[in-house]
């Protein structure tokens, strides 16, 4: 029932400041402020390619205000689209999610599902903007990769068989890719369970649980987003010997966000379509 990974809700202390960086660095564009009062926060928000992502500033005590106390910058939920945002909501009560209504979408939170917040609205086309084409994976480190996927898979009406498994030694995880609609669109949930605690994501997981890790962007352009941000001095590491591969935006330099960026086509090559992905690309999630 989901077809699109929509938005990423990110918690911040000043959105305007935000709104600076992501325009300077992915060349987001600023299409709308209001707010949310379920998160007792205001909100802009900011096109980059036919995604969005939600600046969220804490208005008063609430989610948001916990989360900058507790933990700092950086992510507070991924957002999702279907194209039946009456048939989602049927198969959540099914389901038995708890969930909360607020202008057009649906709210879940990380308590309902195994430690992701989440936000779900209708499908609608976006006029695309900057230098990303758009976001296609938010990662939930899980205690049980098994068990989040038939939880996602039941509550979100996933079809199984378009998934695919992974696992990494480099990077110390097994888990699944949720894809949603394989070959045509790379979006999905990457479910991760730690397998080695001295990686970057089993020390993540061991402070703080089941939650988001990060998110993963597609570019045409790898090289002008390294130029950005080498003007600003903001720390990256290269994704493979293939400059047009992509890159890893360290939090420090996107407001508290770990952030993956490949080229057009390049994560088909680890996520179970190696076919489609360039020749020259390498590298891996």
């Amino acid at each position: 029932m989901l077809d699109r990974l929509d938005r990423m809700l990110v918690a911040v202390r000043d959105r305007a400041a935000a709104a600076d960086t992501f325009s300077a660095v992915l060349g987001a564009e600023k299409v709308g402020d209001d707010s949310i009062a379920l998160y007792a926060a205001s909100r802009t928000t900011m096109r980059a390619g036919d995604s969005e992502f939600d600046l969220l500033e804490p208005s008063g005590d609430g989610p948001v205000a916990e989360l900058l106390e507790s933990r700092g910058e950086g992510i507070f939920g991924g957002g999702f689209s279907t194209p039946n945002l009456d048939e989602l909501t049927s198969n959540l009560e099914d389901s038995g999610v708890a969930f909360a209504r607020e202008g057009n979408s649906l709210y879940i939170e990380p308590d309902q599902t195994h430690g992701m917040r989440v936000a779900i609205r209708q499908s609608a086309p976006r006029e695309p903007a900057g230098l990303i084409s758009f976001v296609y994976e938010v990662t939930n480190v899980v205690d049980d990769h098994k068990a989040a996927t038939d939880f996602y898979t039941r509550a979100f009406g996933l079809d199984q068989s378009r998934f695919s498994p992974i696992d990494s030694d480099m990077w110390g995880y097994v888990g699944t890719l949720t894809l949603f609609n394989p070959p045509e669109r790379l979006d999905r949930i990457e479910i991760t369970q730690t397998t080695d605690s001295t990686r970057a994501m089993g020390r993540f997981y061991e402070r703080r649980g089941q939650s988001i890790y990060m998110c993963f962007v597609e570019t045409p352009d790898a090289g002008a987003i390294k130029e950005r941000l080498d003007a600003r001095e903001g720390r990256y590491q290269q994704l493979a010997n293939d400059p047009a591969a992509g890159l890893y935006i360290h939090p420090s330099a996107l407001h508290g966000i770990l952030m993956g960026v490949s080229g057009t086509s390049v994560a088909w090559r680890w996520s179970g379509h190696p076919e489609l992905a360039p020749k020259s690309a390498a590298g891996s999630s």
